[in-house]
């Protein structure tokens, strides 16, 4: 009989977390007429939340999100092979 351990990843559930929110906010500025990849972008380099509506929470949801982790993570998906 062999024991089975389910292995999982807190850095691969993070990323997925921050994935979700991101796609959240995402929602929300289009939902108000936003172009939603440039009020992201003006809030990841000026940390501005003013860029980020508070329809949907949107705004206290990006938040909650390291900036440093999400550029970590956007560049490293954007390099995949």
């Amino acid at each position: 009989m062999t024991d089975k351990t389910i292995q999982f990843s807190i850095k691969e559930d993070h990323e997925k977390e921050m994935k979700s929110t991101l796609k959240a906010v995402y929602n929300a500025l289009s939902e108000k007429g936003y172009n939603p990849t440039s009020q992201i972008v003006g809030y990841l380099l000026s940390e501005d939340p003013t860029y980020i509506t508070t329809h949907n929470n949107a705004r206290s949801l990006i938040r909650r999100i390291d900036r440093d982790e999400l550029l970590q993570s956007l560049v490293k998906n954007y390099l995949k092979d």
